[in-house]
């Protein structure tokens, strides 16, 4: 999908590039090709070719930061089929209040196919987070955008976070998903062992002070709910970033309308 975009092209929306992909102009590779492209004038196509080739650079590069910061952020799923090697998969529990006034308490990080749950009190550290996230280019997280990543950020001021941000959230609500993480699971077919299943974020916080006074077993509870809700956005990640490609991405436009553009 990274390569059939052309949404950061300066003046360039959705519409636009969809009539592109109609006219069969599916790729840079595509766009490159052409000697014009119906609409744009011999200047701004020459232009937008030097555009691509920077994009093209950067992605070659592994210029990650550069490269974010021409894509609008509800676009960085765009990423996710040509990164998701680099990708790291976060869910966090607190103490249920604002940052002003609670904790962080637990940290799910999966990435490179192993969950890792930093923990208040013991592995979770300013350093060894940042350790850990300048593993990963792009971040995935339910909700994150508005919850999890401030949180973390008031509490580490210093954090350095991955340029991209695939947030399951409001893909959910462009694919007209409703509900949180555990209702879209259930919809998926996504199913939680007996110990943890029913248990929400309310259950974490209560779960997490009844560890704090002695109680090993809700320790392992939370623990076993946070790593479920990261690891469970591994599956939702994958099949959210097809299901985008196939209704936002050139696969959405009908094969009986592509006029395919003709190299000279």
């Amino acid at each position: 999908m990274l390569t059939s975009s052309f949404i950061f092209l300066p003046g360039v929306g959705p519409v636009t590039e969809r009539r592109w992909w109609q006219d069969g102009v599916l790729t840079w590779n595509h766009f490159l090709a052409q000697p014009a492209i119906s609409g744009l004038s011999t200047a701004r196509k020459r232009w937008y070719d030097d555009e691509l080739r920077a994009v093209h650079s950067l992605t070659e590069q592994g210029q990650f930061r550069q490269l974010a910061s021409r894509f609008p952020r509800r676009e960085h799923w765009r990423l996710y089929e040509t990164y998701r090697s680099r990708a790291g998969y976060l869910d966090i529990e607190t103490t249920g209040t604002s940052p002003a006034e609670g904790d962080v308490t637990v940290v799910g990080l999966h990435h490179h196919g192993h969950t890792l749950s930093l923990v208040r009190g013991e592995t979770l550290t300013a350093e060894r987070l940042q350790a850990e996230l300048d593993h990963c280019d792009l971040l995935v997280t339910f909700f994150g955008s508005r919850f999890d990543i401030p949180y973390l950020c008031a509490k580490f001021p210093e954090l350095r976070l991955p340029p991209w941000h695939f947030d399951l959230c409001f893909a959910a609500r462009r694919l007209a998903l409703r509900g949180g993480l555990k209702q879209i699971e259930q919809e998926f077919g996504i199913e939680r062992n007996g110990s943890i299943q029913g248990l929400d974020g309310w259950d974490a916080v209560r779960l997490w002070s009844q560890w704090v006074y002695g109680d090993k077993i809700a320790r392992d509870q939370l623990l076993a709910y946070n790593r479920a809700d990261t690891e469970h956005l591994v599956l939702l990640a994958d099949r959210f970033s097809e299901d985008l490609m196939t209704q936002f991405g050139p696969s959405s436009v009908a094969c009986s309308t592509f006029h395919p553009a003709h190299t000279r």
